[in-house]
């Protein structure tokens, strides 16, 4: 069990957040192809290679300094709307990390909650819409109910199941944004892939922390 985080694990982290963005982009693509514009798979592969070289490249940082650094570097791919909202997410995430050397689990959760608040500056949409943010916030939600004495591995344990549990529930939503929004009833049986790739990283970042 570990109790809390510091930037190492946040390193480890991202990179097998990375990990299973690589090994799934061809699926997060297919998934696209039928509510989009079929490369959102590639999208997220190309972000999360930057924040997890970003991260890598600054071994002595922080955990303010490394978020900031991976935020900073997915704002600057070339990743259509992902670049922005991913960016914001880890760009948020590090201002509530200033002055924290660690992590608790309730800290943890505040770090994700300012992420998610940056986040909606850039985006309106809400649980229902068919977005990444049926995974996130509750996955976030989750982060905040979780026991503290359980430490933040169990912790984000649980995260990443909520974050699956939103992606699946999209099959059944109607677009509300992007140009999935479009398409009506077509796009109901198809999960959004950028909830599909939130669930991914929150299993990612739990798998992190054990490897």
């Amino acid at each position: 069990m570990t109790d809390n985080i510091s930037a190492p694990h946040f390193r480890r982290m991202l990179e097998a957040a990375r990990t299973r963005i690589r090994e799934q982009h061809e699926t997060l693509s297919r998934l696209d192809a039928a509510v989009g514009d079929g490369d959102h798979g590639t999208t997220m592969l190309r972000a999360m290679d930057a924040a997890a070289q970003a991260a890598s490249q600054h071994p002595d940082a922080g955990l303010q300094q490394l978020l900031s650094a991976a935020g900073w570097a997915v704002m600057a791919c070339d990743g259509g709307s992902t670049g922005p909202l991913l960016g914001s997410w880890f760009l948020g995430m590090s201002e509530a990390a200033a002055g924290r050397a660690e992590l608790d689990v309730p800290a943890l959760a505040a770090v994700f909650e300012s992420g998610v608040a940056k986040l909606q500056k850039q985006s309106r949409a809400q649980i229902g819409d068919k977005t990444m943010m049926d995974a996130l916030l509750p996955a976030v939600a989750a982060l905040k109910a979780a026991d503290p004495g359980q430490g933040v591995t169990a912790a984000l344990a649980q995260a990443a199941e909520a974050a699956a549990r939103g992606a699946a529930d999209t099959a059944n939503m109607r677009a509300k944004f992007g140009r999935a929004r479009h398409l009506g009833d077509r796009v109901l049986g198809h999960p959004d892939p950028g909830a599909v790739s939130v669930s991914l990283i929150f299993r990612g970042f739990g798998e992190g922390l054990v490897a």
